[in-house]
């Protein structure tokens, strides 16, 4: 009867001591967390709560210091595209791969410069987004434009490309892979394209965002959509506290 006594005790001090450690754990997550305006209509100011901004209504962000501290120290994780190891050439003419690119936010998008019909809306869908953005975090950011034919989308005719549309600034990259790459990316993006002629394909219409590690965030499909999700998520990744 003693033992079964002690044994009572010992369970319940037990039973306790976890449930502290865990009100401790979810005491300090929450202390790691703060809200901010993507806008920044108060500069830097914090709030302790979710909500939206006082002044220009929008949807406070969540900001945690220990997710943040994990991005900024290179960690990749499982799902990241950085493990993707095909070779790329940029609109600059240099030979990339997508790991290259981490550190930051990325809008990726898949096209080919002869398209007619889809493509050129893809391409104001992404200048749209890019004008909504505060230039204060347009450093943090990448708008990656990728060729599903890069038989005929060489490094030149991309710059080319990337000039005819006032697309040639630091934040905007093209890039023109093998054919096994570009199907290799275009099935982690859900991106479906097929050839119908030489010189035309028929395609997803697909935006994607990934956070500075390469995970996937959010995807905007097909074209002129509202782009009130992808903006906002967008300054969360992009806006620094």
């Amino acid at each position: 009867m003693k033992n079964l006594k002690l044994t009572f005790i010992v369970l319940l001090v037990l039973h306790s001591f976890v449930s502290c450690k865990n009100d401790m754990k979810n005491k300090t997550s929450n202390e790691l967390t703060t809200y901010y305006c993507p806008m920044k209509c108060e500069t830097n100011k914090t709030y302790k709560k979710s909500g939206s901004c006082p002044v220009c209504k929008m949807d406070l962000i969540a900001h945690t210091r220990e997710a943040s501290k994990r991005l900024v120290e290179g960690e990749i994780s499982d799902e990241s595209i950085f493990h993707l190891t095909s070779l790329w050439n940029t609109e600059e003419g240099k030979t990339i791969q997508l790991e290259d690119l981490k550190g930051k936010t990325l809008v990726m998008v898949m096209i080919y410069t002869t398209c007619k019909a889809a493509c050129p809306r893809l391409v104001a869908d992404m200048r749209n987004i890019q004008a909504q953005i505060p230039k204060s975090n347009l450093g943090n950011l990448r708008f990656v434009l990728v060729s599903i034919d890069p038989k005929n989308d060489t490094p030149k005719r991309l710059k080319e490309f990337a000039i005819e549309n006032k697309m040639d600034e630091e934040q905007w990259i093209f890039l023109q892979g093998t054919e096994s790459g570009v199907r290799e990316l275009a099935n982690v993006l859900a991106v479906k394209y097929k050839e119908i002629s030489p010189i035309d394909f028929s395609h997803s219409n697909i935006i994607s965002v990934f956070n500075m590690g390469g995970e996937l965030i959010h995807q905007q499909e097909g074209l002129g959509v509202d782009n009130k999700e992808t903006i906002q998520t967008i300054l969360e990744l992009t806006t620094k506290n």
